[in-house]
């Protein structure tokens, strides 16, 4: 695995409707892979893989896999006269998971370093009943450490902000912010980056294959959206990460995955119920080439899938996914066997796709 470009990809700053770095590193890393790459009215990257392989059928089966770039951030909504920055958020975050933190804050003429803090005392000079209270969102703001009227010459309401942490490779696991969903953006470059380098016959694929790295999943899977309705797949792939809670304090019947368990395959969460039939074929594609595997079922929380089962005339659609610790937060953590297994299986099952 090309652990390099994951990196790369989650260090790289993106928010839903800012996703325009992500796609550039996207693209290139993806030259030579595809037949066609178009950048549609809502910034989406459609890339497009004709058939490799003959098939008995009339009609070509697409398959359109969706890969979101966007992570959570926030915009700038005001900056004060004592040049503290206020904030919006762009995707869900739980206030608890915000306190001291470092961020970064990306405008026109530049990223500056700062520091996102709720307003309040500190707990020198806080009550007892001043530190039980949980902040909301609204009231976090941004220090950069200059003086007003520097901040307010270099930052605008507009402005975006995400977390300023770094990437870390442990021995089974990686760590970073954007593991979600920038994991998926690197799940489909490897796997069709394997489809393409290996000699098999068993990676040709009769299909014809559209991976769509989409815009502003975090916010309402919108981008995912429009593209499906574009491309008119029949058969749809949402990649993503997924819950695994298989750690202190939450029950196993609640974890949705285990770490080290293998790929998810999604058979249910609040946005899609997948098509049996479909769970049924990646769970036989899994076994027959000795791929780790996990159904799973997601109470809360969705996925670009759904946007493409639910698109046009419709889409027989089911999700693969990474299990991932701690999610939302700047410690999202991936197994790497995990990692591996989500990349075979959609090289292992694409070619099967008549």
């Amino acid at each position: 695995m090309n652990i390099s470009l994951l990196r790369s990809l989650c260090e790289t700053p993106g928010i839903p409707g800012r996703e325009e770095r992500v796609r550039d590193l996207v693209k290139k890393n993806i030259k030579g892979l595809f037949d066609t790459v178009t950048t549609d009215p809502m910034g989406s990257l459609i890339c497009t893989r004709k058939p490799t392989a003959t098939s008995r059928k009339r009609k070509t089966t697409r398959v359109m896999v969706a890969a979101h770039m966007d992570e959570i951030g926030f915009y700038v909504r005001h900056v004060d006269d004592k040049g503290f920055i206020w904030v919006n958020p762009a995707g869900g975050f739980d206030a608890r998971n915000l306190f001291s933190r470092r961020v970064l804050v990306c405008a026109k003429d530049g990223d500056f370093e700062g520091v996102m803090n709720p307003g309040g005392k500190p707990i020198h000079i806080a009550s007892a009943e001043d530190r039980k209270k949980i902040p909301e969102t609204s009231e976090f703001f941004i220090d950069l450490g200059m003086n007003a009227k520097a901040v307010k010459r270099k930052v605008q309401v507009g402005d975006f902000v995400v977390m300023n942490e770094p990437f870390i490779e442990q021995p089974r696991k990686v760590v970073s912010k954007a593991l979600d969903n920038r994991i998926a953006c690197f799940v489909a470059i490897e796997a069709v980056t394997k489809l393409t380098k290996s000699r098999a016959k068993t990676a040709k694929h009769s299909c014809e294959v559209v991976v769509v790295f989409t815009v502003q999943e975090e916010v309402g899977l919108r981008g995912a959206t429009a593209a499906a309705n574009a491309v008119g797949a029949d058969i749809g792939i949402g990649l993503d990460t997924t819950l695994a809670c298989d750690t202190p304090g939450v029950p196993d019947t609640e974890r949705v995955t285990k770490h080290g368990d293998g790929v998810g395959v999604m058979v249910q969460d609040s946005s899609m119920i997948a098509d049996h039939q479909l769970v049924d074929d990646l769970c036989k594609v899994a076994k027959r080439h000795k791929i780790p595997h996990q159904r799973c079922i997601l109470p809360r929380g969705g996925q670009d899938g759904a946007a493409i089962q639910r698109s046009g005339a419709g889409a027989r659609t089911a999700a693969i996914v990474c299990g991932t610790r701690y999610i939302h937060t700047v410690t999202e953590s991936i197994d790497k066997g995990d990692l591996q297994a989500t990349i075979n299986l959609l090289a292992a099952w694409l070619p099967t796709v008549g």
